[in-house]
């Protein structure tokens, strides 16, 4: 779980800086549009690894909870 938040922290990064370095809201704009789908993709990774992890110590109910709050914050994001 660690590497990936390194390799999502480090590619936020090098983000900003491509922006800095184009200087265009164009190509920012598109460098943005990028990090908005490796975000969620960091975020489904990171809680599948979690959870996996611990499944044999949640109980049925709490890795439901789990999974609807998921599944609240995937909408939200990925609503239009």
């Amino acid at each position: 779980m660690a590497i990936l938040r390194i390799f999502s922290g480090s590619a936020e990064l090098i983000a900003a800086l491509l922006m800095l370095r184009f200087n265009q809201v164009e190509k920012a704009l598109a460098v943005n549009s990028a990090l908005a789908f490796v975000g969620p993709m960091i975020l489904i990774l990171t809680t599948t690894i979690g959870l996996v992890g611990m499944a044999d110590k949640l109980s049925i109910g709490k890795l439901a909870w789990v999974f609807m709050g998921v599944t609240c914050l995937l909408i939200g994001i990925l609503k239009k």
